[in-house]
């Protein structure tokens, strides 16, 4: 059975290069293991491959998800085993890449066997929401299920409405359909890789490359993606730079400001994503450079091991 290569790391990081040479490398194909670069209709703004780099390999699941929609871990992790059966079933190598930490650890740690919920119950949590704000949202949390409740940061809203539902839907705490959790992949699947950087040298990066998405047409794509009227609490709607372009062109803010909060927010969550892959995957190979031709070799000397 072909092994499937995992590729994670932070925004910003060069995954996109890594994996175009890892699946030259080994016959790939590439499956999108970003959270936000499944929607449809931000191709700039969440740093999809362009359409040179889709043309170097086959690729699948980016912007291939309505963004009016919601995909939770477990529709991807569906998604994505159904493609690496296929890719395999081709004789090619499946290569995951992206950087949603819960991707990557439901494929290798488990995913819990939650039912799916109901929309009267997730109706109840956004209008909980909308009543009670973020604090009552989190008392509610913490009475369903002070566990797991204790694990969410206050500002993480999605985390805490998603313990809420389940116990609506469910009469029970998301805690304990946790603990059946089990691997998706057999550890002799796979074998993983973190692109872990030096943190200024990224952060630079990430600074720069806001500004060329901009200059690319970025602000565009967000003035177009507003006016679709889609919920603030959608995923897609809080996409890394999505919020503060959209205050922007509600006259609520200059752009300078807009993009400076663009930059800061993308440099926090590059700093949340690589604690998380220092925390989650330890023992996973690890990449440095941010040049791609530097990754690149670093990428050989790993697979030629």
């Amino acid at each position: 059975m072909t092994r499937c290569l995992l590729i994670a790391g932070p925004t910003a990081a060069g995954k996109t290069a890594l994996a175009l040479a890892a699946a030259e490398a080994l016959d790939g194909e590439i499956i999108n293991a970003d959270s936000m670069q499944i929607y449809a209709g931000l191709p700039l703004i969440t740093a999809q491959p362009s359409a040179a780099e889709f043309a170097r390999a086959p690729h699948h699941l980016f912007g291939s998800v309505d963004p009016s929609t919601r995909w939770s871990v477990g529709h991807w992790t569906e998604a994505a085993l159904a493609l690496i059966a296929e890719i395999r079933g081709r004789r090619r190598t499946p290569i995951l890449v992206g950087g949603t930490g819960l991707y990557f650890l439901a494929l290798t740690k488990g995913l819990a066997p939650v039912p799916d919920i109901d929309a009267d119950s997730r109706q109840q949590v956004v209008e909980l929401l909308a009543a009670t704000g973020p604090d009552g949202l989190r008392s509610e949390a913490v009475r369903l299920d002070p566990v797991a409740a204790a694990r969410v940061k206050p500002a993480d809203l999605q985390r805490l409405m998603r313990i809420v539902e389940v116990g609506y839907a469910t009469g029970e705490a998301l805690t304990s359909f946790q603990a059946e959790t089990r691997p998706m992949l057999d550890v002799d699947e796979w074998s993983g890789m973190v692109i872990e950087p030096e943190r200024q040298e990224l952060y630079d990066r990430i600074n720069r490359r806001f500004e060329l998405m901009l200059e690319a047409g970025a602000l565009d794509e967000v003035r177009a993606f507003a006016a679709l009227g889609l919920d603030p609490l959608l995923p897609a709607s809080k996409a890394l730079g999505v919020p503060p372009l959209m205050a922007y062109l509600r006259g609520e803010m200059a752009l300078a400001d807009a993009v400076l909060l663009a930059q800061r927010d993308s440099r926090r969550y590059a700093k949340r994503q690589m604690t998380w892959f220092r925390n989650q995957h330890p023992d996973w190979s690890r990449i440095h450079s941010l040049d791609a031709a530097g990754a690149g070799r670093e990428l050989g000397a790993i697979l030629g091991a």
